[in-house]
């Protein structure tokens, strides 16, 4: 208990901090604090709706979480999710209207299984450029995400596009392609499920298997893993390739779940609070649900205070960038 109690306590001071630092802005702004907290925090857990809007966020956060986190584990930055998570959409999309008459039994495995594939490809380009060529990963994803911006522009405005629709955006996918619902309403699909099963088996396999230690040990000393017999080039391919798939497989969800389409800008900004998310919690793989529900609360939080008080939802920024902030201190007052 007594270390769980270290563990958390960084968190609670981090998080009372910046609470406490974000306040005197909003009132030297000449706003109530105390309304503006309640609504930030609270707000997921007044009415139903507010939960469930909470968690269809917890999904792609968490997802794009771990897409970072996982390389970070191997000792590399995966900043792509964007574009993974892209390419998984327009994957899933291109299968869900191709194959539209086909029934729920084959089309929605299709449909999950082809962004989570377009993913990992997408996470093995600048995989194997580091491999052959040692080009850094950092680069080479993030170039990536303005490559996948122009496909999605081409999908979404091509022979596939709603003429209907004021935005570019496909027409729907067929509905054998739609993740099954588990509440009408307000509704809640079942990538829920699927996104807690990833999480804890991404936490099961770093954890408590052979090839998780293999990861664990090639990000903590490559050059002492591979004298010991661990393959780290290949280690750093693997990790970048699942980062990949978890990207896409939080694309595909977005298709089949949310939208069930395919929508230019569906991205939204999961890939900056992924990083955020990966960062508060340390890379630890068991912490990222946990802190991407606290960053789903705050989300939900900052638009109804945006719409009820008119303060501006950058507030809610600032809040997430000094918990990172003062998480990331810590360490440094703990070493000290």
């Amino acid at each position: 208990m007594k270390a769980l109690g270290r563990t958390i306590l960084p968190y609670l001071i981090a998080i009372a901090v910046a609470f406490a630092a974000v306040g005197i802005f909003i009132a030297a702004m000449g706003f109530d604090v105390g309304r503006a907290y309640q609504t930030i925090l609270l707000t997921s857990f007044r009415t139903p709706n507010g939960f469930i809007q909470t968690l269809l966020k917890f999904i792609p956060l968490t997802l794009q979480a771990l897409a970072f986190t996982v390389p970070l584990t191997a000792g590399k930055f995966n900043i792509g999710g964007e574009g993974q998570m892209i390419v998984g959409g327009i994957a899933a999309a291109a299968v869900g209207i191709t194959f539209s008459d086909l029934p729920p039994v084959l089309l929605l495995p299709m449909v999950i299984l082809a962004g989570v594939l377009a993913g990992a490809f997408w996470g093995l380009i600048p995989a194997w450029l580091l491999y052959r060529f040692g080009l850094n990963e950092i680069l080479t994803t993030v170039l990536l995400n303005f490559v996948s911006f122009a496909v999605i522009d081409l999908v979404a405005t091509g022979p596939w596009r709603d003429t209907t629709a004021g935005h570019p955006t496909t027409i729907p996918i067929g509905q054998g392609g739609w993740l099954p619902m588990l509440i009408n309403n307000p509704p809640l699909h079942s990538g829920i499920i699927l996104a807690v099963l990833v999480a804890a088996g991404i936490y099961i396999y770093t954890s408590r298997t052979t090839g998780g230690y293999e990861l664990v040990a090639t990000g903590a000393n490559p050059r002492a893993a591979e004298v010991f017999g661990i393959h780290v080039g290949r280690m750093f391919v693997f990790s970048l390739v699942l980062a990949g798939a978890l990207a896409g497989l939080a694309g595909s969800i977005e298709v089949a779940g949310v939208h069930r389409r395919l929508i230019e800008g569906m991205q939204s900004n999961f890939l900056v609070l992924g990083l955020i998310i990966g960062l508060i919690a340390r890379g630890n793989n068991l912490a990222v649900p946990f802190v991407a529900f606290f960053i789903a609360v705050l989300e939900v939080g900052a638009s109804a205070m945006q719409r009820t008080l008119m303060i501006p939802v950058e507030m809610v920024f600032i809040v997430e960038a000094l918990v990172l902030l003062f998480v990331l201190l810590s360490d440094v007052v703990r070493r000290r």
